[in-house]
């Protein structure tokens, strides 16, 4: 192959991004381990899973865990965000960036229910990250709210009864 890459699949690619797109392992495979983008999947995912772990450690109450676990339902929409952009590149487009100097590979159903899943996972993922950041922004804002009202409370003096 031209330059020392070897030829890519379309179809692998896009079911990378599907089942570790979250970790990158589609960039990985597509550009190589000198990809810096490929290295920033890991982190937020990794922080989203020790939110998950947060989360069944110390429930519902963890404010950490309320900040770490959507970065989770992110990651994982990017993947599939990626899975749905690989899998609908047309196959020439495909052929002259990932597998230049080879013949064009008809890539058939492979990629396309790749793509399929994705739109599943990523919608159900997207829409799982909106409701949960919504209602822990609002419990957030209760929150803050109910601590502000009791601190502009008056304290209330016992009573004090006098014998007499």
């Amino acid at each position: 192959m031209p330059g020392g890459r070897p030829a890519r699949s379309k179809t692998l690619a896009t079911w990378l991004a599907v089942l570790g797109g979250s970790f990158g392992l589609h960039r990985f495979y597509l550009h190589g381990p000198r990809d810096a983008w490929a290295w920033l999947h890991p982190a937020p995912t990794l922080a989203g899973l020790a939110g998950i772990q947060r989360l069944r450690a110390w429930g519902q109450d963890d404010m950490l865990a309320w900040v770490l676990l959507p970065l989770l339902g992110l990651m994982i929409v990017v993947g599939m965000t990626a899975a749905i952009v690989i899998g609908l590149t047309p196959d020439e487009r495909f052929a002259a960036r990932y597998r230049p100097g080879a013949p064009v590979e008809s890539t058939r159903w492979g990629p396309v229910s790749g793509v399929i899943t994705a739109l599943m996972v990523g919608g159900a993922a997207l829409m799982s990250v909106l409701a949960y950041g919504g209602q822990k922004f609002f419990e957030w804002q209760a929150l803050r709210q109910q601590v502000a009202q009791e601190q502009r409370a008056p304290a209330v003096a016992p009573l004090r009864t006098t014998a007499g």
